[in-house]
């Protein structure tokens, strides 16, 4: 992406963010109703799409991202690994594949991968593609020709969140600003692969950032085919932590409606839970599915947080007589 395609993105546009903002707004039931009556005109009703995420190299981030264990300046007990082996990777792949997951994500604590960290996971990529899963690589951000590396060797989606609001991003992380992440998008949009890109809540941000945030991916041109929400896990060491004592910042029925909103502003996204599934118990998961989630992480654990059980989760799905796609 050249300099002149960054000056030239244009700014949020606050009617956007008005009209997610007065979604929010709408009485619990009604918004339900109207998510779902959007995700049935464009999804199987009753089908969610099984992803597992797998970390290839863990901690000794250099970035300041607040909610992130990964950050080599916290002291949070996660150790600086280096990069898994190829076979390790696919024997991860192989095992998740059995479990029922279509697409395996890879994800690396780099601020942005270096040429010579970026040779291993292009192999990578094409061995977990050769079992015929879905691939998606999570890396950071991408320089000039990267993306391009990652597409000839299969890949088909790449995440890189916007975490926040671009007003409250600045609260969360200084190492980067919102424009690289935006850039990075662009770079993989070029490439030709398919945008996984979402967001935190529960940070202590307002209702209104949440609006931002998905009015901001909305207007992403075209929307991510793929947008994970994540309800922020507080990790103990992390300065989110010592921001909010450890208590939740986000109502359980907030988050619900944050989903809906997402499913009515980009109807034709896969919506993933994300991180803090776990935490949200039963209910309010099968909330989350009422109103037009259809996407999951799958399997006991995250890049480094706890996640439900597969046999928790198929327990739940038979419970709402969801079917695993």
């Amino acid at each position: 992406m050249t300099e002149a395609a960054t000056l030239a993105r244009p700014a949020l546009d606050p009617r956007v963010v008005d009209t997610a903002q007065s979604l929010f707004a709408l009485p619990f039931a009604d918004l339900l109703f109207r998510a779902q009556q959007v995700h049935r005109e464009h999804h199987a009703a009753n089908a969610v799409q099984l992803s597992t995420l797998l970390s290839i190299k863990t901690g000794g981030c250099p970035e300041d991202c607040g909610y992130c264990p990964q950050a080599a300046r916290y002291h949070t007990g996660v150790a600086n690994d280096g990069l898994l082996d190829v076979d390790e990777v696919v024997d991860a792949a192989r095992a998740a594949q059995a479990s029922g997951a279509t697409r395996f994500c890879m994800g690396a604590a780099w601020r942005s991968p270096k040429p010579r960290d970026l040779a291993p996971v292009v192999e990578m990529v094409k061995a977990v593609k050769a079992l015929g899963m879905e691939t998606c690589c999570t890396l950071g951000m991408l320089k000039d020709g990267q993306a391009e590396q990652l597409r000839d060797a299969g890949l088909d989606y790449y995440n890189h969140n916007l975490d926040t609001s671009p007003e409250f991003y600045g609260d969360i992380v200084s190492t980067r600003d919102y424009a690289d992440r935006l850039d990075t998008l662009g770079r993989v949009r070029d490439a030709g692969i398919h945008v996984c890109c979402g967001g935190i809540v529960g940070m202590g941000e307002s209702r209104r950032d949440r609006a931002a945030l998905i009015a901001q991916l909305a207007s992403l041109s075209p929307p991510p085919e793929s947008v994970p929400i994540n309800h922020l896990v507080q990790v103990e060491g992390t300065p989110l932590h010592a921001k909010l004592h450890g208590e939740a910042a986000l109502d359980p029925l907030e988050f619900v409606r944050t989903i809906a909103v997402a499913r009515i502003m980009m109807p034709r996204a896969m919506i993933r839970l994300s991180a803090g599934r776990r935490e949200l118990g039963e209910a309010v998961q099968a909330l989350c599915y009422l109103a037009g989630a259809n996407s999951i992480f799958y399997g006991d654990r995250l890049l480094t947080t706890g996640n439900p059980e597969a046999a928790a989760d198929r327990a739940l799905f038979d419970k709402l007589g969801l079917v695993a796609a």
